[in-house]
């Protein structure tokens, strides 16, 4: 799982999942351009964990459901890095409405974060990745087992997975690999409430939520060279649920 010296993007890292794999890259030795499209206090905590890590890394503000902000990240990524190893799609968004009263508008908003700025990313990167690049795309493990009140945000996982098997086969012969990491329930610095909690304990034979440096650890692994034969797959991450 060596990845040291490789120049690595990951879109929506100040939190959570995305945090996580960024910290996971730079203390593992690899350069890390990440952005983010709030400004928040876990902005900046980042932005100081990243400087005592050694190696050069740059969070940059970037939304990347607008193409201006992806055509900048990946300007950014090329004056910095000069290429582009590894392309880590964790950005998205979620929400929980009955599918009866899910305003159309939503429904696309859900799509366009998850998963038509995935696509954008990939395909403004593609001049920066060469030969035993990688991309992951942060799917979940509801895109195939559906759950209620999010069918746009489950439609929009599954979407993921279609859009990397087909790059899987289309840039494989260019030595791209594209695969997807679909965590399960996952404890992030958000507080889960307690009924919640007990209710996935039930569920996940592993008897615990997942943590998001489990989440980060596969994603270093199929961005390394250990997974140089791993394309076109889905890794469930999941506890077992």
């Amino acid at each position: 799982m060596d990845v040291a010296g490789k120049k690595v993007l990951v879109t929506g890292g100040s939190r959570g999942i995305g945090r996580a794999i960024v910290l996971s890259f730079a203390r593992a030795g690899a350069d890390v351009v990440t952005c983010y499209r709030t400004e928040s206090e876990a902005v900046g905590s980042l932005v100081e964990e990243l400087k005592a890590t050694p190696g050069t890394h740059q969070v940059v503000r970037a939304d990347v459901t607008k193409a201006e902000d992806v055509t900048a990240l990946i300007e950014e990524a090329r004056l910095r890095f000069g290429r582009l190893d590894a392309v880590v799609n964790n950005a998205g968004v979620i929400s929980h409405v009955p599918f009866a009263k899910l305003p159309l508008d939503e429904f696309k908003s859900v799509v366009d974060s998850n998963l038509t700025a995935a696509a954008r990313v990939i395909q403004a990167a593609l001049p920066l990745l060469g030969a035993g690049a990688s991309v992951v795309n942060v799917g979940s493990r509801v895109a195939t087992v559906g759950i209620p009140l999010r069918a746009h945000y489950t439609a929009a996982k599954s979407g993921l997975i279609g859009l990397t098997r087909s790059l899987a086969k289309e840039l494989g012969p260019q030595g791209i690999r594209v695969n997807v990491v679909a965590p399960g329930p996952v404890q992030t610095e958000a507080e889960t409430p307690p009924a919640v909690l007990e209710r996935y304990k039930n569920l996940i034979p592993l008897g615990r939520l997942g943590e998001a440096d489990e989440i980060a650890s596969v994603v270093r692994f199929l961005a390394s060279d250990s997974a140089s034969f791993v394309n076109g797959e889905t890794i469930n991450v999941d506890g077992g649920i």
